[in-house]
């Protein structure tokens, strides 16, 4: 078993190479996603970026408002670093991801 990790910015195409993997069979974890459930209502990664960056990043709900919430991170690095430190080195993001590929590499 090969593990790939597709990395880049905005709109360089990993969306598109991911969709030819699964076109060919090939599985996909898309980080994006499992980070979404990090930012879920209630959660720790909720909690902490809800009081780091303020209640203006939820919509009605109380779920994070991701278009507001990309506004404030995208304008300002120390933020974006911020969110970043806050999803990313996440316990529930890191336990998420090695879950998946200890599944996938047994499968």
């Amino acid at each position: 078993m090969r593990l790939v990790e597709l990395t880049g910015g905005i709109a360089l195409g990993k969306s598109t190479v991911s969709n030819l993997f699964k076109v060919h069979g090939i599985a996909v974890v898309d980080a994006d996603i499992v980070a979404r459930d990090v930012l879920k209502k209630g959660t720790g990664g909720w909690k902490k970026v809800v009081a780091a960056l303020g209640q203006e990043i939820l919509q009605l709900d109380g779920e994070v408002d991701r278009p507001t919430l990309g506004q404030i991170v995208f304008s300002d690095p120390g933020k974006c670093l911020l969110l970043n430190r806050y999803v990313y080195l996440n316990r529930e993001f890191n336990q998420s991801t090695w879950n998946i590929i200890f599944l996938w590499s047994n499968r």
